[in-house]
């Protein structure tokens, strides 16, 4: 069968991450929710997406195809409904579709033609930015049991300190000597080739993915995920980042999502805590105002390339849109559009030409190319987010 994953009526509400990759490819949890459906399916899948990310993330097509919402992350319940999909059939959750069996000769699909299916399942959703920390606690648990899953763990080296170690998975390669690593509040996976350094204290759940490191002394609480080659220092909280980003010193992340080739300078510290305890309110993309969240805690969203310099203060509740440069004194105001550069006294806009040849450097010294289509969706960024940017 052929598997199609959808972005689905969420994606203006996951910017600024979904400016850069379609719904499917944000990483919650251990895996991407693309990740995790292929797992779960047992096939590799495409994507239905923005025209102009369609270049680097294709659909493929073919005469019978199931489209799957990818703001639905797959559990067993809904895996077996997708795949006991006949034609013409469709899953629905309320009055959202989840999943549908098509073929390439419909143009428009009419569900009033559909046998509805109900999917009544409390299962994950990503609806907002926010659940992308909020909900990866479950995430994680749920990719934990699905990675390791008839598997044996590394041993744990006789140097770590460790609790509740049959809760602690140890990929090949990976390096961890002298560390604190508590499982009792939930499982810590430590992926290939990864790296966690002396004196570091990590309570679960907690997940470091491929190549990622943990700088020496890092105090990091659950439930946090650190990406494949990312690194973090100082203290992590309720934190993901998405993977290629760093957070190397010391300084406070927390109720934060980071997505990839970010960097955030030595002594940063973000507020996940209003000083009136009040729920904090988040700049969003679709309303194009500051949206309620629900939450008391809420911290830093950072879009891919994004970056700020030492000591810089985020207060709580702060959206950083992608290819922004942020430094010097002060608060930046809780909403800095995409290719800003500048700090608290104001902005200009960062040119794709500067931001471009940056992007190159930063992404050769992990072995990855800065490619024209990377370049053309990032263009096509600086120019549909210029009404945010005031100069």
């Amino acid at each position: 069968m052929n598997y199609i994953l959808f972005d689905g009526t969420v994606r203006n509400a996951l910017l600024p991450f979904t400016f850069t990759r379609p719904v499917a490819d944000i990483r919650v949890g251990i895996l991407t929710i693309r990740e995790k459906w292929e797992k779960y399916l047992g096939y590799t899948t495409t994507t239905l997406t923005e025209e102009y990310l369609s270049e680097k993330f294709p659909m493929v097509e073919m005469e019978d195809n199931v489209m799957i919402n990818a703001s639905f992350l797959p559990n067993e319940v809904l895996v077996e409904l997708v795949k006991s999909l006949e034609k013409n059939q469709a899953i629905f959750q309320g009055d959202e579709v989840v999943a549908f069996y098509t073929n390439d000769t419909q143009e428009e699909v009419d569900f009033d033609a559909y046998e509805i299916i109900d999917y009544t399942e409390e299962g994950l959703k990503i609806e907002h930015t926010w659940d992308i920390f909020a909900k990866n606690d479950a995430a994680l648990r749920e990719d934990f049991e699905l990675i390791t899953e008839d598997r044996h763990s590394q041993p744990i080296p006789k140097s770590v300190n460790v609790i509740a170690p049959e809760n602690i998975f140890i990929e090949e390669g990976a390096k961890l000597e002298f560390v604190t690593l508590n499982a009792s509040t939930g499982p810590i996976y430590i992926g290939k080739n990864a790296e966690i350094m002396e004196g570091s204290v990590i309570r679960g759940p907690f997940a470091l993915c491929e190549s990622g490191r943990v700088k020496l002394a890092t105090k990091v609480y659950g439930a946090t995920t650190v990406g494949p080659h990312s690194v973090i220092g100082g203290e992590v909280s309720n934190s993901v980042l998405m993977g290629y980003s760093n957070k190397g010193h010391d300084g406070f992340l927390g109720n934060a999502v980071l997505g990839e080739w970010c960097n955030i300078g030595a002594d940063s510290n973000n507020s996940n805590l209003k000083n009136n305890y009040e729920e904090v309110r988040l700049w969003s993309y679709e309303t194009e105002g500051f949206a309620k969240t629900g939450l008391q805690f809420c911290g830093l969203m950072m879009g891919d390339h994004s970056k700020c310099g030492i000591n810089t203060m985020f207060n709580t509740g702060t959206v950083v849109g992608v290819f922004a440069n942020i430094f010097g004194a002060g608060f930046p105001r809780n909403f800095v559009p995409s290719f800003s550069w500048g700090g608290a006294s104001g902005f200009t806009t960062y040119m794709t030409n500067k931001a471009f040849q940056t992007a190159k450097i930063v992404m050769a010294r992990r072995n990855v190319e800065f490619t024209e289509q990377d370049a053309n969706i990032l263009q096509h960024v600086f120019e549909i987010t210029q009404k945010y940017r005031k100069e």
